[in-house]
C-alpha cells in the first residue's frame, strides 16, 4: 500500500504543479498504524479490546490520508478552486497509475471543471490533458458554448453532446 501511495504521490505532485502553475505547495500525508509493528502483532495485542468493541480496531482500514495546502488542511484553508485542483491532480495521478499497471487507457471524466476553477487553471488543465496519452475524455459543463469554445482550441477531434 505504501509503495502504491509513493508512486501515485510523485505523479500527483507533478500534476498539481502543472495545473496550479507551480504556485502552491501541496502534500498528502499517509499515516498507518502498521508503521510501528507488523499487522499480526497488532491484531494479537488488540484481540481482547476488539472482542469487547465487536470490531477490529487496527489494520489497513484505519490508515488515513491528510491533504494539505501550504502545510494546512486543504479542506479548511483551501479555496474551492484549490480543492478542485488538488482532487483533479490526484485523479490524473490515479489515471496514470491505472494505465501503467493495466496496460489499458482508462476513460477520463472531467466533471464540471469550469465551475470552481479560474480561467488560468482551466487552461493549464486542458493543456495538460491535450496530450494523446489521455485517450478518450468526457468533459461535462452547464454551458455548451463555453465548452465548445474550449474544445475548438484542441488539436483532437471531438463531439459535443447537449442534453437539454
Amino acid at each position: 500500500k505504501k509503495s502504491v501511495f509513493n508512486t501515485v504521490y510523485t505523479d500527483f505532485q507533478s500534476q498539481h504543479q502543472a495545473i496550479s502553475g507551480g504556485n502552491e505547495s501541496v502534500t498528502i500525508d499517509y499515516s498507518s498504524g502498521m508503521d510501528h509493528a507488523p499487522l499480526e502483532d497488532l491484531l494479537v495485542q488488540n484481540l481482547s479490546k476488539d472482542r469487547a468493541l465487536q470490531y477490529t480496531s487496527v489494520g489497513i482500514h484505519k490508515d488515513d490520508l491528510q491533504f494539505e495546502l501550504e502545510g494546512h488542511p486543504i479542506k479548511k484553508f483551501g479555496s474551492q478552486g484549490q480543492q478542485k485542483s488538488f482532487l483533479i491532480a490526484l485523479k490524473l495521478a490515479q489515471f496514470h497509475f491505472i494505465k501503467e499497471k493495466s496496460n489499458t487507457t482508462p476513460i477520463l471524466l472531467l466533471d464540471d471543471i469550469f465551475d470552481k476553477l479560474d480561467a488560468q487553471r482551466v487552461a493549464q488543465l486542458l493543456g495538460l490533458v491535450n496530450d494523446h496519452a489521455y485517450g478518450q475524455i468526457f468533459i461535462s459543463d452547464t454551458h455548451a458554448d463555453r465548452t465548445e469554445a474550449v474544445l475548438k482550441t484542441t488539436e483532437h477531434p471531438y463531439a459535443l453532446i447537449s442534453l437539454a
